[in-house]
């Protein structure tokens, strides 16, 4: 396994997006401090890295408020053109970004490859929701007065990026604040700032203003607080874990900055006796699995009904037996390591805690013969809510499931924790589909399906899951502010 992603990067056909330096108003900057970005499958050194400093972090913020002008002057279509230029340079080289990102995440490179496309399609979705971006106009009630709102770009933005989606979750924070007229500056993860240098190199090719849009790279925690403490910032977005979200928001606290975040998910999946075996294992497999289980969707917490739960368990585990696991440039394979080595260590910890405490084996729970970051899938079976798994985020490819006899009772166990960002609901029975998506308590539901996301939807969570929307058109609102204007002494 060693070298196959340093070969591969020496592979690509443009070299140059195998960028090391920081983006700083439309240049490239080195740093004698450097970060050194690793294959997660073999712990292989792959590149160093530019680590920015404090000032570097404090010049961004003046160059992005001084290209705000500008570009908060442009017509939206031309914004706008620039964004799909930006999009179609992601498309052309794709294949290059994928590996860039398989390298540097190590998910597999057809889910790279996909996730290219799902970057690539908020910036499309937003250059055109830019210029949507409406007022109105509100009958007076003043005479001789008219009175209407306007949406303008709040100013600069700061994006926090995570390392499990590297490249979308930077166009679906970008996207939507070039789009209203903002710039920002990324901050992507240390895992992971490759893509991002990356798609810096492409919007500048796609003709990108200096200063507009920017990628600071080096340790998380002082870079985001710098920015989230300074006073030009007016709008940050955080895509992590609940945790740091609480860390960030507090840090932004003392300027009153408005806060787009995506938090930690625990995502119910629940199947009732009703529906075909088949199609739900199916659909369970997509939900649990993507990204090798490394997303705030994957299905956390697997409820099925007691008439359909032996046959469930038995198909589920023979399912997730036959997936491939090894090196995500490797070809064929659905399960790669876990990005950090913490991860690898909570799964095997909530398998070891869930064991112990009278869980069920039903695949897996072995060391993966990879060793290092790999995780064997794992079913565990007869899951109870008090088992670790139960109660927290489990965030790699170990699905818990656990029995349920009737709706109320199931409702009642999926609404009871502090997160609510996605829930899955499998039934045949249109009523009881119609009951349950009024009454979970998340933000985001899907009916008999793993897959809805995309640019059109508004992506969010309830409760400790987040605040505000990602995509749609209530994703352009997080970077617009709303003024009202009352033009008075109009009468004749």
């Amino acid at each position: 396994m060693q070298g196959i992603a340093s070969a591969a990067l020496e592979k690509l056909a443009r070299p140059d997006l195998l960028e090391r330096r920081a983006f700083l108003n439309g240049t490239w900057a080195a740093r004698d401090r450097t970060l050194s970005v690793v294959d997660p499958a073999s712990n292989e050194h792959l590149v160093e890295v530019a680590a920015c400093t404090l000032e570097d972090a404090d010049a961004a913020v003046d160059f992005a408020r001084s290209a705000f002008f500008d570009w908060r002057d442009r017509l939206p279509a031309e914004r706008g053109h620039i964004l799909r230029n930006w999009a179609g340079l992601m498309r052309i080289n794709a294949q290059d970004l994928a590996v860039i990102m398989t390298a540097e995440q190590g998910k597999p490179l057809a889910e790279s490859l996909g996730e290219i496309s799902y970057a690539a399609n908020f910036l499309d979705w937003f250059a055109a929701e830019g210029e949507r971006a409406y007022g109105e106009t509100i009958p007076s009630h003043l005479p001789g007065s008219r009175l209407s709102v306007q949406m303008q770009p709040l100013g600069v933005a700061v994006a926090i990026t995570p390392w499990n989606f590297p490249s979308a979750m930077i166009t679906r924070k970008a996207g939507a604040a070039l789009a209203a007229g903002c710039t920002m500056i990324v901050k992507p993860a240390p895992e992971t700032p490759l893509s991002a240098l990356a798609l810096a190199k492409l919007a500048q090719e796609a003709g990108m203003p200096a200063g507009v849009f920017q990628v600071l790279t080096g340790e998380a925690a002082p870079l985001a607080r710098r920015l989230l403490e300074h006073t030009e910032v007016r709008a940050f977005s955080f895509t992590g874990s609940t945790e740091v979200g609480r860390i960030l928001l507090t840090q932004s606290a003392a300027t009153i900055k408005k806060a787009s975040l995506e938090l930690g998910g625990h995502a119910p999946f629940i199947v009732f006796d009703d529906y075909d075996l088949a199609k739900a294992v199916n659909g369970c497999m997509g939900a649990k699995f993507a990204t090798s289980g490394q997303d705030c969707l994957a299905a956390n917490r697997i409820y099925v009904q007691r008439g359909l739960y032996d046959r469930f368990v038995h198909q589920f585990a023979e399912a997730a037996s036959s997936l491939a696991v090894g090196h995500g440039l490797e070809p064929g394979i659905d399960i790669g390591p876990m990005t950090r080595p913490s991860v690898a260590e909570k799964c095997r910890q909530q398998i070891a805690q869930a064991l112990s405490a009278g869980a069920r084996l039903a695949c897996g729970g072995q060391d993966s013969p990879l060793g290092g970051n790999f995780v064997t899938p794992t079913i565990l079976a007869d899951v109870t809510e008090d088992m670790l798994i139960a109660r927290e985020e489990t965030f790699g490819p170990v699905a818990a499931v656990l029995p349920f006899d009737d709706e109320s009772e199931v409702l009642a166990r999926a609404n009871a924790t502090e997160m609510g960002l996605a829930a899955y609901l499998y039934t045949n029975d249109l009523g009881r589909a119609m009951r349950l998506t009024d009454r979970l308590e998340y933000g985001m539901v899907a009916v008999n399906t793993p897959k809805f996301t995309g640019a059109p939807i508004p992506f969010g969570g309830w409760k400790q899951s987040g605040l505000g929307r990602e995509g749609s058109r209530h994703g352009l609102l997080e970077y617009l502010e709303a003024k009202y204007v009352c033009f008075g002494n109009l009468a004749a």
